[in-house]
């Protein structure tokens, strides 16, 4: 088995990497930083971000295993204590691989075309006042947006920000995009449905400047600006992230654990 270790840089995070490796080699693993087949996330969900867009341009060669350092994440699911008893479960067992969606984006600039894969969510924000925006379904005027920006979330995004803004929370076996309003402002010239917006995987949004603004755009936890964005489509991916399951633990048990925090006996 080939694999790769990402921490987040903490004292913590970097001794369970160190040991992470001597079990590893213990059980006969190769340590390919280039080309794995398994990358051990150490941190939080966060570093499983980091993680994902490192390896991005190899998604469907790759599968992600997550260990939490803090409080139990959703895609971070083993403990630091259990170290051992997941390197016994990847060198004895066969994992049940679970495929969850991703987002596409496709950013139009004056200049170029730009392409990404976000794995929680795409998020555009006016920087310089208010984001002005007609919003276009399946190459139809839907609405015209005005307001602070949009959130684009996929399933298994659906418990970040999108939860923030009052929107639903969607399982990921559910191909789907889900847009939500940062405090839309409604008026005679931009009005807007007020709440959150399910797409199914066959369907796309274009959100389109409607004026020269600089715009701050997030994928995931990779920020940048532009000023001269043209329009932006938005797709569930024909490529998914893989996460390998060595123990069952429905995603319907990670909300409950995460927001109600009740124990079940």
């Amino acid at each position: 088995m080939k694999y790769a270790v990402v921490d987040r840089g903490d004292e913590r995070s970097k001794e369970l990497a160190r040991r992470f490796h001597e079990l590893a080699a213990q059980n006969g693993f190769q340590l390919d930083e280039a080309k794995p087949e398994i990358v051990i996330s150490i941190g939080g969900d966060g570093t499983l971000l980091q993680a994902f867009h490192n390896y991005v341009n190899s998604i469907s060669d790759v599968a992600f295993i997550g260990i939490h350092t803090g409080h139990l994440g959703f895609y971070a699911d083993w403990n630091a204590d259990e170290l051992e008893e997941l390197v016994s479960f990847m060198a004895k067992e066969t994992p049940i691989m679970v495929r969850y969606p991703l987002a596409q984006i496709e950013i139009e600039t004056s200049t170029e075309t730009l392409n990404y894969l976000a794995l929680n969510e795409f998020t555009l924000k006016g920087v310089d006042g208010t984001l002005m925006a007609q919003i276009d379904v399946n190459d139809e005027l839907f609405e015209m947006f005005r307001g602070d920006g949009i959130v684009i979330s996929t399933p298994s995004g659906s418990t970040a920000y999108n939860k923030s803004l009052g929107g639903a929370v969607v399982h990921p076996s559910i191909e789907s995009l889900q847009i939500a309003e940062i405090a839309s402002i409604n008026n005679r010239v931009f009005r807007t449905l007020g709440s959150s917006v399910l797409l199914p995987k066959h369907h796309h949004c274009d959100i389109i400047s409607k004026k020269d603004q600089r715009i701050q755009l997030s994928i995931d936890h990779i920020s940048m600006m532009y000023s001269d964005i043209r329009s932006i489509r938005c797709s569930v991916s024909n490529r998914k992230v893989s996460f390998p399951r060595y123990r069952p633990f429905p995603f319907w048990n990670r909300v409950r654990e995460a927001f109600l925090g009740y124990d079940v006996q």
